[in-house]
């Protein structure tokens, strides 16, 4: 079963990619807020190798914000939304059963 991931969480998956990053590691920039474009000034490259990798910063600034080390239940982008349809079409189910008994 194949889900589309909606538009504006494409440019997520993409990053993840690019920069190398798990699932975990996109969770947890999300969770703190991050833009997608800081995500490329904040990457590391070869000429600035005072800045800390992407991955490292990013959970560096989640365990200073949350406390923890990763989030509880890390979880796909792709698997969120396909449980988010799978839920959307219980809940039209039941709507659809709830209307026939009226």
């Amino acid at each position: 079963m194949s889900t589309k991931i909606p538009q504006k969480l494409l440019p997520w998956v993409e990053a993840r990619k690019k920069h190398h990053l798990s699932h975990a590691q996109i969770q947890m920039a999300r969770e703190l807020g991050m833009k997608l474009k800081s995500l490329d000034k904040l990457a590391n490259c070869k000429q600035q190798p005072w800045k800390l990798p992407l991955a490292a910063f990013i959970e560096e600034g989640y365990y200073k914000r949350f406390k923890k080390s990763r989030p509880e239940n890390v979880s796909s982008i792709e698997s969120r939304v396909a449980e988010k349809k799978k839920n959307r079409t219980e809940e039209l189910a039941i709507m659809e059963n709830e209307q026939k008994k009226n």
